[in-house]
């Protein structure tokens, strides 16, 4: 069963790659499980793969905290599949430890390179390099999904120091100072159609007065800044002038 969450889709292109590959019906959307709320359960005879970004060299914290408190009956193999534009430093020990909370039987984590899009701290590549990325992508996918088809832990990759300063401190202090979301403003380019507050998987965003106002609980996935379609959103003056990364208007005609 494949778990994924999304912001401008790259989590969502890599699981739903999985769930063709590994023959199952659907992947399941984390993001519209947080939208609603309230307990989750499954079940599932094959093993459980999840399937989120990389923040701050670690799987996403609303991400962990749902498993954490969702219900998983039948398979106890947890594989973690984790997109990051660079490294994912000390992740596996965070999901190992996380496993051994939601009584899940650890197999590994695994890295997928995707294109970057925090346009928060950075700059998203352009879209040849996207697609380059996109296609080695679907490669590196393909043999992932051989591993769990195999019911194979995912191989254990060196961690350095580096790594797990990465992960422990800096993580920390990435979540303190920059997880906020008081520097998102929309511009009067906004065209009021609402896209920003129905793609933020944590319901922190309304519309008020034809424009979206964010509520003080967000989770820096850039859904609503790289989703609008008149470009209206902006983090303080870092985003300006940068591109804007959403792989549906990548993939669109692939």
């Amino acid at each position: 069963m494949v778990f994924y969450f999304s912001g401008t889709g790259n989590s969502q292109f890599v699981a739903f790659r999985l769930a063709e590959l590994l023959a199952e019906e659907e992947a399941v959307s984390i993001n519209q499980y947080l939208k609603a709320g309230g307990p989750a359960a499954f079940h599932s005879e094959r093993p459980l793969v999840f399937v989120a970004p990389t923040y701050a060299w670690r799987m996403p914290k609303v991400v962990s905290e749902w498993i954490a408190s969702a219900q998983f009956d039948g398979s106890r193999s947890a594989y973690f599949i984790l997109t990051c534009g660079g490294s994912v430093g000390n992740a596996a020990a965070y999901a190992k430890a996380l496993c051994e909370k939601a009584n899940l039987h650890f197999r590994g984590l695994a890295p997928v390179a995707m294109p970057n899009n925090y346009v928060a701290l950075s700059n998203p590549p352009g879209e040849a390099a996207c697609r380059e990325l996109l296609d080695s992508a679907r490669t590196r996918t393909a043999a992932l999904a051989s591993l769990i088809q195999r019911e194979e832990p995912f191989p254990e990759s060196p961690v350095s120091l580096q790594d797990r300063i990465s992960s422990g401190p800096v993580c920390g202090l990435f979540y303190a100072l920059f997880v906020r979301d008081r520097g998102f403003t929309a511009s009067d380019a906004c065209i009021s159609c609402g896209k920003c507050a129905r793609r933020c998987p944590l319901n922190n965003i309304e519309m008020a007065g034809g424009k979206p106002v964010w509520k003080g609980h967000c989770t820096h996935c850039m859904a609503c800044i790289c989703g609008c379609p008149a470009e209206a959103i902006e983090y303080k003056s870092i985003s300006k002038g940068k591109r804007r990364y959403d792989i549906y208007e990548i993939t669109e005609d692939t």
